[in-house]
C-alpha cells in the first residue's frame, strides 16, 4: 500500500481502542489523549498521537482544523442491522414484531419497485447516517434488485463503506414481495458482480429470515455464498418468542432456530445475525465456533417488545461471541448511536450488568468493525486505516455541558454523553477524510 502525504489534520481529544476491552480490560485497550492530531491523506489516517510529538513531524503548512477541548475525535461509528427502506415506518404504534412487519414494513417496502422513490429514500438514510456519525453500515434493501442499486449509487457518491443486499422471501409475505428460490439467487448474484468489491461497497447475501423462506431458498443463499466466500451474510434470528416458536414449527427437523441458518450452510465468518436476543447456550456456542457474529440493536428490541439482549452472557470469556450495534431502523426508533447506547445500558442491567461508557463505545466502533471483520481498515484511529472519523461535542445540550463540569474522568463524561447525547452530539463526520456533514 502507497502512503500517502497529509492534506489536512484534526486536533482535540480523541478517543480509539487498540483491541477488545471485554477480553482484554479497559486498561490495556482503550487509547485516550486529551491533545491529539489526526493527519489524513488518500482517504487514510496518516499520524495519530499527542500533538507535541506528532505535529513536528507533519508539514509546517499543513491545513489543521482545532476542534477545541469540549470536542472528541473517535473512529466513526458503525450501525450493523439496519433496513433503509424501513426509515418511512419508523415511529409507528402498538405492535410486535410479526404485526410490525405485516401492518407497516411490508406496505413501506412495495413502494421500492419505483426505483426514483427508492434512491429519494437513500438520499434521506444516508443523510441521517452522516448525521449522525455512521460511516460504515450493513444494510437491508427489499426484495426489488433496484433498491439495492439505488443505495449502494447514493453511498458510491459519497465514498462510503456499506455492505448491502436484496431481501429474499419466497414465502410468508405479500405476493407483491415475494420473488422465488431461483430469482433470487439470479437477482443476488447479478448485484454481487454489479457492486460487490466496487470501491468501498460490499455485498451482503440477505434471507430476510428463516420463516420468509424456504428450505430451498436457504439453501440457494448457502450456494451463492460458497461461490462469493468474501460476501458477507445478513438475516434475523430469535429476536422475538412468537418467531421463535413460528420456526420450529416451519423447520421440525431443525433442533433449534440457528440450526435452520447452520444446515443451510449460513453460519460462518462474515454472518450478521440480527437481535439473538433469545439464543441458547448451544446456539451462542454454534456462532463462537463458526465466528458469526450478532447485531445488539437495543432501542428495537425494547420499541418492538421482543426482550433485552444478554451482551454479558454473549460476551463471556470461554465462547465470546462477535458482537456488534444496530440501530435496526424502523423497528429501532433512533440513528443515534449515542441513544442506542443508552439503550444498550438498560439492557444490560435488565441483566444486572453494568456496561461502562467504554466498553459501549467499543461496540459502536472497533467492536461493530470485528463483527464484520473489518478492524484492519475502519473502527480505530491508527496509522493506515481509513480515514472514516466522527468528531463530538461533549456539550451539545446545556444540560450535558452543566454535568460535564462536574465529570471526574473521561470514563464519566463518555457515560454522561451515552446516556445524555443524541444526534446534536455530532459535531462533524469524515468520509475517507472527506468532510461530509458539519453541524450548523
Amino acid at each position: 500500500m502507497t502512503v500517502q502525504p497529509p492534506t489536512h489534520a484534526l486536533r482535540g481529544p480523541a478517543l480509539t481502542y487498540t483491541g477488545d476491552p471485554f477480553a482484554e480490560g479497559l486498561e490495556a485497550t482503550m487509547v485516550y489523549e486529551s491533545d491529539a492530531i489526526v493527519a489524513m491523506g488518500g482517504g487514510r489516517i496518516t499520524h495519530f498521537g499527542p500533538y507535541e510529538k506528532v505535529r513536528p513531524l507533519l508539514p509546517p503548512d499543513l491545513p489543521i482544523r482545532n476542534c477545541g477541548r469540549d470536542a472528541l475525535i473517535s473512529a466513526g461509528f458503525l450501525d450493523t442491522h439496519v433496513h433503509f427502506p424501513q426509515a418511512a415506518v419508523i415511529a409507528s404504534f402498538g405492535t410486535q414484531l410479526l404485526d410490525w412487519l405485516e401492518t407497516y414494513t411490508f406496505p413501506a417496502e412495495g413502494k421500492f419497485a419505483d426505483k426514483d422513490h427508492a434512491h429519494a429514500a437513500a438520499k434521506i438514510f444516508l443523510r441521517e447516517s452522516l448525521r449522525n456519525g455512521i460511516t460504515t453500515s450493513c444494510v437491508y434493501g427489499t426484495v426489488f434488485p433496484q433498491s439495492v442499486d439505488a443505495l449502494f449509487e447514493e453511498a458510491e457518491r459519497l465514498g462510503m463503506r456499506m455492505a448491502a443486499g436484496k431481501v429474499m422471501m419466497d414465502r410468508n409475505a405479500p405476493s407483491f414481495l415475494l420473488d422465488t428460490a431461483q430469482s433470487s439467487y439470479d437477482d443476488s448474484k447479478a448485484l454481487i458482480k454489479r457492486w460487490h468489491g466496487r470501491g468501498r461497497l460490499m455485498y451482503a447475501i440477505t434471507p430476510r429470515f428463516a420463516p420468509t423462506s424456504t428450505d430451498e431458498q436457504l439453501a440457494a443463499a448457502g450456494a451463492l455464498w460458497r461461490e462469493h466466500p468474501d460476501c458477507y451474510m445478513q438475516t434475523h434470528v430469535s429476536e422475538n418468542l412468537d418467531e421463535i416458536e413460528w420456526v420450529r414449527d416451519l423447520f421440525p427437523a431443525r433442533k433449534n432456530y440457528t440450526d435452520v441458518y447452520a444446515h443451510a450452510g449460513l453460519c460462518r465468518p462474515r454472518a450478521i445475525f440480527g437481535h439473538g436476543v433469545h439464543l441458547n447456550e448451544d446456539e451462542m456456542g454454534c456462532m463462537h465456533g463458526a465466528g458469526s457474529a450478532i447485531a445488539h440493536c437495543p432501542t428495537s428490541n425494547a420499541f418492538i417488545g421482543s426482550g433485552a439482549f444478554n451482551i454479558a452472557r454473549a460476551k463471556r470469556a470461554d465462547r465470546p461471541l462477535r458482537v456488534g450495534l444496530g440501530t435496526d431502523i424502523g423497528g429501532g426508533t433512533s440513528f443515534s448511536i449515542m441513544t442506542t447506547l443508552g439503550e444498550a445500558y438498560k439492557a444490560a442491567m435488565v441483566h444486572k450488568h453494568r456496561l461502562s461508557a467504554g466498553h459501549a463505545l467499543y461496540l459502536a466502533t472497533r467492536g461493530s468493525a470485528q463483527a464484520m471483520y473489518l478492524e484492519d481498515k475502519v473502527g480505530s484511529v491508527a496509522p493506515g486505516m481509513e480515514a472514516d472519523i466522527v468528531v463530538l461535542d461533549m456539550k451539545s445540550t446545556p444540560l450535558i455541558a452543566y454535568r460535564m463540569d462536574l465529570a471526574k474522568d473521561i470514563h464519566e463524561a463518555l457515560f454522561i454523553q451515552m446516556t445524555l447525547g443524541d444526534d446534536r452530539a455530532v459535531q462533524a463526520t469524515y468520509v475517507a477524510g472527506v468532510l461530509q456533514y458539519e453541524k450548523a
